[in-house]
């Protein structure tokens, strides 16, 4: 059996969908040595990322030449038996699609997006599930989300949880936080967040919010750190941080590794992930499986993955940010269950299991394709 994955996404910095894939791809590796799973690569450092047992082949980076041509030539001179894609699959694809679709909320929410990229994951997403053999999907959220959607049966929709990376972990904590000094010169406890500077994430509210929370206690020592790189929305989100009354508090760090976002999980005072909306909300369980004390929405599919690890707020409401972080900061004893509460959380998903489940997925859908099935079964036989 030979199954593809798209991991164009590896090394491109797209944050939720790279570290999909690339966990993905980890966890089959630890999986028995059964199918074999050729990956697809644009970036050329990409390849270190990949295991090594799995084959690598090179596709464009460009999206019209990757998607209209590149990809489906590839796929028929390999004779793959299935094809995972992350929302969007080639033009002409000649063998069943597993696609993960991890969110709809460029069409229950087109004003986080440019007009361009919602037009564009509102026509390519659409074809994609038209023709899709099945649909996976991180949270029940999710799930009835996209079935409200495009109005599919539920059942054609899959959902295989996400997990936290085995690089996350709890360190000591001082040695964090030297690990901080050293690299970013971050001396004072500091509040954190993680997410690419886009509208849905809700910095700008944050920043309100911390805003308050100094103001309402200057005596605190806390800076606020956010950690994600720069979209289109990162003017607006900076502008906000100028204008706070707290910018001398408030700092940018742009695109961070694991290793360095591992030092900010288990540095931080507590994580504070106001984010609108999620399909699963990874940041979560990162923090949590670092021992970090989370605070955070209560919106989309955040509760059901914090589940009763996490403090939770309104994201809409600047105040209940601010009087969640307080509360978390001011009580050791809450600070202390949460921390506890969120390891204990984050130990119930890994990417094994997920892999797994993906994998059982891979096998459902190449059984009920006949062709497939015909080609599997030739090529069994034909082997001396």
């Amino acid at each position: 059996m030979r199954f593809a994955v798209d991991a164009h996404a590896i090394g491109r910095r797209l944050t939720g969908n790279e570290v999909y894939v690339r966990s993905l791809l980890n966890g089959f590796s630890v999986l028995d040595h059964g199918p074999e799973f050729i990956t697809y690569l644009s970036m050329k450092d990409a390849e270190a990322w990949v295991p090594s047992r799995f084959p690598v082949r090179r596709i464009a980076g460009n999206p019209f030449i990757r998607l209209g041509c590149d990809f489906a030539l590839q796929l028929r001179r390999d004779r793959v038996d299935l094809l995972h894609v992350q929302y969007t699959a080639p033009l002409g694809c000649s063998v069943p699609v597993v696609v993960s679709v991890h969110d709809v909320s460029f069409l229950e929410h087109p004003e986080y997006f440019p007009f361009y990229r919602t037009l564009q994951l509102r026509l390519t997403v659409r074809q994609t599930i038209r023709k899709a053999a099945r649909i996976l999907t991180g949270s029940e959220f999710s799930r009835d989300s996209i079935a409200r959607a495009y109005g599919l049966d539920p059942d054609r929709i899959t959902v295989v949880p996400n997990a936290a990376a085995q690089c996350f972990h709890p360190v000591p904590r001082e040695a964090a936080r030297g690990e901080m000094r050293g690299r970013f010169g971050m001396a004072a406890p500091f509040i954190l967040s993680v997410g690419d500077l886009q509208p849905r994430k809700n910095h700008v509210g944050l920043i309100e919010a911390f805003a308050r929370l100094i103001h309402a206690r200057p005596q605190l020592p806390h800076h606020l750190i956010l950690a994600g790189k720069d979209t289109w929305f990162a003017r607006r989100v900076r502008d906000a941080a100028r204008h706070s009354g707290v910018a001398d508090r408030i700092r940018f760090l742009g695109f961070v590794s694991d290793d360095d976002l591992l030092q900010l999980y288990n540095a931080c005072d507590l994580f504070c992930f106001p984010s609108f909306y999620e399909g699963f909300g990874l940041p979560v369980l990162e923090a949590m499986a670092c021992g970090a004390p989370v605070v955070c929405s209560n919106t989309s599919a955040i509760p059901e993955v914090a589940d009763g690890a996490a403090l939770f707020f309104n994201p809409y409401n600047p105040d209940k940010i601010t009087r969640a972080m307080l509360d978390l900061i001011q009580h050791r004893e809450l600070q202390a269950r949460t921390r506890r509460l969120g390891l204990q959380r984050a130990a119930h998903f890994n990417w094994r299991k997920t892999a797994q489940q993906t994998l059982e997925v891979y096998y459902e859908v190449v059984e009920q394709c006949p062709a497939v099935t015909a080609r599997v079964m030739a090529a069994s036989i034909s082997q001396p």
